[in-house]
């Protein structure tokens, strides 16, 4: 493995950091949005829905592509699609065009678990734990670092393009650094896409995402709602025989249900409805009017997102940094498991102290802490369990799991301020944030659960012997796909017990 060179890491933080302002700069303006195009709310809300299904339906296929045709070209192709899509957000007036622009932005979800996959790729073993946490920290705390950037630029109802053309700047930057900071390599894939699966896979979220996020405005015992839950599951139990009976499917049904995979993938889904909670009851908290509700700050987006939302932000960077030393020396599973502690103890705080500003902020602050520590410690646990062919499609699931969460908390959070209001206003009453906290506490709960449910810890990235000689080539149930398993010159032991495990029916 040749040395990586010194723009690697910061490139791919800037990349992932882009992926996750356009993941939430949207959020505070969708209202903006509507009054500035005239179209209503719920039409406005559009720009949200497409962009996650978008997501969804991108991220696993893009996934595959990156580990058959090589993450450096995909990636930047797909940053070429953000890029056009973030073009057309900024300069069209029009609500159906801009929808398409965050649809082409939606593929930005792919990005993360190609990063991922780069470093593995690239960073020699020593260095690998300490540069995924800081990546993973990063899409951590991008989001609240976006809210704040949609503060900045939008006060005082400011025109909303302000925030595309911002957009626009972010991915031209992250085209340029990837280009010159990701070296390129040789394809060293094989086997192809299953686009049956994936066409199947992606009726089925679709369905699923569209019932998630528009149940509150169609009514969630509606029949439009109803039915695309009901049509996405039969979907969705089609693909999994489908994936089942086919040689080389896009994603190994025993990568849902290998029992480290499965608590991983759960506790991410858990990792985002927490991190989801935290940004969006904690923004819309604050900016209660105190005078009507008896709570709240009155605070403006740009207060919401520079006094309340940035330190938490810059407590999650430091935590990032941080979180590669302890997974080096504790393991991925113990910070795992110390993180759900700590998210659960900053929501409990919240629940009973939220009558100052310094009490808000020590919280918000305590869960970002949980946030990037989650983040940190969850690529390992993955990472740990597959072959180095699958990192991309493995970490695309990982992805749409946290996406599920963050759609759940989302659609959960704004279903319950819209319901339960003060009489005669449309103020949220105090009690929906307290048990929106409360949410969170149980959300960080199972997170600990989860990852006390590995019962055998993975090894972390950084465990692994650097000096490895090809065994055979052969399809594996993992993918399905031939790729090169690889043993330890030491003693011929596979690298890790979870590729082993996974693959021993060869």
């Amino acid at each position: 493995m040749s040395r990586p060179g010194r723009l690697l890491v910061p490139s791919l933080c800037f990349v992932v950091m882009t992926l996750a302002v356009l993941q939430t700069m949207v959020i505070p303006i969708v209202g903006t949005i509507g009054s500035q195009l005239q179209v209503s709310t719920t039409a406005a809300g559009w720009v949200l829905t497409a962009n996650l299904l978008a997501a969804v339906v991108a991220t696993p296929v893009i996934g595959r592509l990156a580990d058959l045709y090589g993450k450096r070209p995909v990636l930047i192709a797909v940053m070429g699609l953000v890029l056009l899509g973030s073009l057309i957000a900024a300069l069209t007036h029009s609500l159906p065009l801009l929808i398409l622009g965050r649809v082409l932005q939606g593929v930005s979800y792919a990005l993360f678990p190609i990063a991922l996959a780069v470093l593995r790729d690239e960073m020699p073993p020593r260095k690998l734990v300490g540069a995924m946490a800081i990546l993973s920290g990063t899409l951590g705390v991008g989001g609240g670092f976006g809210l704040v950037l949609t503060g900045l630029l939008t006060a005082d109802g400011a025109d909303y393009h302000r925030v595309f053309w911002l957009t626009v700047g972010f991915v031209a930057v992250a085209i340029t650094l990837a280009w010159f900071g990701i070296p390129a390599r040789r394809r060293t894939g094989s086997g192809s896409v299953d686009w049956w699966g994936a066409a199947l896979l992606a009726v089925a979220l679709v369905l699923l995402f569209l019932a998630l996020t528009q149940g509150r405005t169609w009514g969630w015992g509606s029949l439009p709602t109803l039915g695309s839950a009901i049509v996405g599951a039969v979907v969705l139990a089609g693909w999994w025989v489908f994936e089942n009976r086919i040689t080389a499917p896009l994603v190994a049904p025993r990568m849902l249900t290998h029992g480290p995979l499965l608590a991983t993938n759960v506790a991410t889904l858990f990792v985002g409805i927490g991190m989801f909670v935290n940004f969006l009851a904690c923004s819309y908290f604050v900016q209660t009017p105190r005078a009507v509700a008896g709570y709240g700050f009155t605070a403006d987006v740009l207060a919401a997102s520079v006094v309340y939302l940035l330190p938490g932000a810059v407590v999650g960077v430091v935590a990032a940094t941080a979180s590669g030393a302890l997974i080096r020396r504790f393991g991925p599973r113990p910070i795992l498991i110390s993180g759900g502690v700590v998210g659960f103890v900053g929501f409990v705080f919240f629940v009973f102290f939220h009558a100052a500003t310094w009490q808000v902020i020590l919280a918000s602050s305590v869960i970002n802490v949980f946030v990037s520590l989650a983040f940190a410690a969850i690529p390992n646990l993955l990472m740990a369990e597959v072959a180095p062919a699958d990192t991309g499609i493995a970490n695309s699931v990982n992805s749409i799991v946290r996406t599920v969460g963050t759609s759940i908390a989302s659609a959960v959070l704004t279903t319950m301020l819209a319901t339960y209001t003060l009489a005669g206003t449309s103020v949220p009453r105090e009690a929906v944030y307290t048990a929106a906290f409360a949410v969170g506490a149980v959300a960080c709960a199972i997170v600990t659960l989860s990852a006390l449910a590995i019962r055998v810890p993975a090894k972390t990235i950084a465990e692994r012997s650097t000096v490895v000689s090809p065994r055979r080539t052969e399809p594996t149930r993992l993918t399905g796909n031939c790729v090169d398993q690889r043993v330890s010159t030491q003693g011929k032991q596979p690298e890790t017990a979870g590729p082993s495990t996974l693959a021993k029916d060869c």
